[in-house]
C-alpha cells in the first residue's frame, strides 16, 4: 500500500506529533487538511481549464471502534487550533440530518454575518464522529443527497418555507465524518455514490499503532507562525490557485490513472473513486495556500496525487468487503462426517462419539463404504458397545503410532482441510487445519487420555490433534 507524503506546513506539524500519538498519522494529516479546507474555502478557488471551483476537501476516517479515529481528530486541532484563530469554534458543527437542516444552517450563518466588518460567511465545517447515527436518518429524506453534491459543487442551495425562501451562493461547507469499516459497507451504498453523493468523500482506513510506554506525556506546543501567515493570506482577498507549467504532465498522468480506473474496476468500486482527478487538484490547492502561493507546483501536485491514490486503494479495499459473495462451503458427506469423528477420537469410536453428531443410525454407517461395525462386550457381563473403524487402519486403538507423510491418515484428513493454492499442494508437506463445525453442534467429552510420549509430535503427523 503506498504511503502518502505527509506535504507543507501541515505535514511537518503532524510528524512532530506523531511520536506522541496512539493513532496513524495518516487520520490526523487527513482530519487537518480538511479543516484548512474549510477555513479558506469562503476565498480560495482551484482553476483548471478556465473552471473555478472550491478547495473543499470532505474526509472519512473508517476504523473499528477504538482505533484512534477520536484521537486523530483532536491532535489535528492541536495543530490547526491557534493557527486558524477562532474559525473552529465558532465554525464547527454537527447532527445535520436532513437537506433543509443543512441548507438552514448556512443561511443562519450568512445572516449573522452579513453586516459584520468581513461581510457575509458561509463557511461550515461539519464533523461526524458518530456518522452511522447521521446515515441512518438521512435515508428518510431524499433531499439530503441532492443538498450535499450541491454543497461539495459549491453551488446555490435553496431552501423555501412559509415564510421566506432561504438562499447560500458559493457556498463553503465541508465534512469530515468518522465510520466503521461494516457500517461504510451498510450504509454507504453503491446507488447514492452512483449518484455522486458519497464519492465526493475521500475515505480512509487507519493503521493500528502499538500503545505508547507512557500515556501521560502531552503533545508538544507546536509554532504555528507559518499556518497563520498563511491563513492571514489565503482569506485576505478572494485568490484563484492554478497549475504551474511543470505539474502539467504529472496533471495528465493524474487524469489517465482515474480513466484508466474507472474502466477496469467492477462497476461496484468504480462509482467510489469517479473523482480521482478533481480531489487531486483540491488538495493539491490546500497545499498551495498553506504555503502562499498561487501556483500549485509539480512537488505539491505529486503529494496530492499520493494521498488521494491511498484514498483509492482504501476506497477499493471497503467494497471489496462489501460486495463480493462470500463463498458457500460445500456440505459434507455422511461418510465424511464419519470417518472424520472416527479420526478425531484416534481411529476407534464409539456409537456415542458418532451417532449424534452425524445425524445417522447405525444401520446407515453400517452401508458406508470404509466404516467397519463391530460389537464389542468388557467383561463378561459388561453392555454391549458398537465401535466404529476405518476400514484398512492397523490401529484400531486410542495408541496410534504416527503416521508418515504418506500414510492413509494423512490421505483421509486432506478431505477435510481447508483448500489450498497450487503452490502449498505441490509442496505436499504443509500443515493441514481441519473444521469439523459442520457437523459438531455440541462440545464432545473427551476421551480418556492416552499416555503422552515423551517427545513432541510435530503438529503435521496428526492434523487433528488440534481439535482436542
Amino acid at each position: 500500500m503506498s504511503t502518502p507524503v505527509l506535504y507543507g506546513p501541515i505535514g511537518r506539524a503532524v510528524r512532530k506529533i506523531t511520536p506522541f500519538l496512539e493513532t496513524d498519522a495518516l487520520g490526523v494529516y487527513v482530519a487537518a487538511l480538511s479543516m484548512w479546507s474549510a477555513a479558506i474555502g469562503g476565498t480560495v478557488k482551484v482553476s483548471s481549464r478556465g473552471h473555478a471551483r472550491p478547495v473543499l476537501v470532505w474526509s472519512a476516517l473508517v476504523a473499528g471502534t477504538g482505533r484512534g479515529k477520536g484521537t486523530a481528530l483532536r491532535a489535528a486541532l492541536h495543530v490547526l487550533d491557534e493557527p486558524l484563530s477562532r474559525f473552529l469554534a465558532t465554525h464547527t458543527t454537527s447532527g445535520i440530518t436532513s437537506g433543509a437542516s443543512l441548507v438552514h444552517h448556512l443561511w443562519e450563518q450568512q445572516e449573522t454575518t452579513a453586516e459584520t466588518e468581513h461581510g457575509r460567511d458561509v463557511r461550515a465545517l461539519v464533523v461526524e464522529e458518530e456518522w452511522t447515527e447521521v446515515l441512518k436518518r438521512v435515508k428518510r429524506d431524499p433531499s439530503f443527497t441532492t443538498k450535499l453534491r450541491a454543497a461539495w459543487d459549491g453551488a446555490t442551495l435553496r431552501n423555501t418555507t412559509k415564510e421566506e425562501a432561504q438562499e447560500i451562493r458559493d457556498p463553503a461547507m465541508v465534512l469530515h465524518s468518522h465510520i466503521t469499516p461494516s457500517d461504510w459497507a451498510k450504509y454507504v451504498g453503491e446507488s447514492e455514490a452512483a449518484g455522486g453523493s458519497y464519492n465526493r468523500i475521500l475515505p480512509f482506513l487507519l493503521a493500528s499503532v502499538p500503545m505508547l510506554d507512557d500515556d501521560r506525556v502531552s503533545l508538544p506546543k507546536l509554532d504555528g507562525s507559518e499556518l497563520s501567515d498563511a491563513y492571514a493570506w489565503a482569506t485576505a482577498r478572494p485568490r484563484v490557485i492554478t497549475l504551474a507549467e511543470d505539474a502539467r504532465p504529472l496533471w495528465r498522468t493524474v487524469r489517465r490513472y482515474a480513466r484508466i480506473l474507472g474502466e477496469t474496476l467492477p462497476e461496484g468500486q468504480a462509482v467510489f473513486i469517479e473523482r480521482t482527478a478533481e480531489q487531486t487538484l483540491r488538495v493539491a490547492a490546500c497545499l498551495s495556500a498553506s504555503e502562499c502561493s498561487e501556483t500549485i507546483t509539480d512537488d505539491m501536485l505529486f503529494a496530492a496525487f499520493t494521498l488521494v491514490r491511498r484514498s483509492v486503494q482504501d476506497a477499493v479495499r471497503i467494497t471489496r468487503g462489501a460486495t463480493t459473495p462470500k463463498t458457500k462451503r460445500q456440505p459434507l458427506s455422511l461418510a465424511d462426517k464419519v470417518r472424520a469423528r472416527i479420526e478425531m477420537h484416534g481411529g476407534r469410536a464409539t456409537s456415542s462419539q458418532v451417532l449424534p453428531y452425524v445425524g445417522a443410525t447405525t444401520t446407515e454407517v453400517r452401508e458406508l463404504p470404509g466404516i467397519a461395525v463391530t460389537v464389542q462386550r468388557e467383561g463378561k457381563t459388561g453392555r454391549p458397545k458398537t465401535v466404529f473403524t476405518i476400514c484398512g487402519d492397523s490401529s484400531h486403538h486410542p495408541e496410534r503410532q504416527p503416521a508418515s507423510a504418506g500414510s492413509e491418515q494423512n490421505r483421509d484428513a486432506s478431505r477435510y482441510a481447508e483448500p489450498q493454492p497450487a503452490s502449498a499442494e505441490r509442496e505436499g508437506n504443509s500443515a493441514t487445519v481441519v473444521h469439523l463445525d459442520a457437523y459438531r453442534p455440541a462440545p464432545v467429552q473427551a476421551p480418556k487420555p492416552a499416555p503422552k510420549p515423551k517427545r513432541l509430535e510435530p503438529l503435521a503427523d496428526n492434523p487433528f490433534r488440534a481439535l482436542l
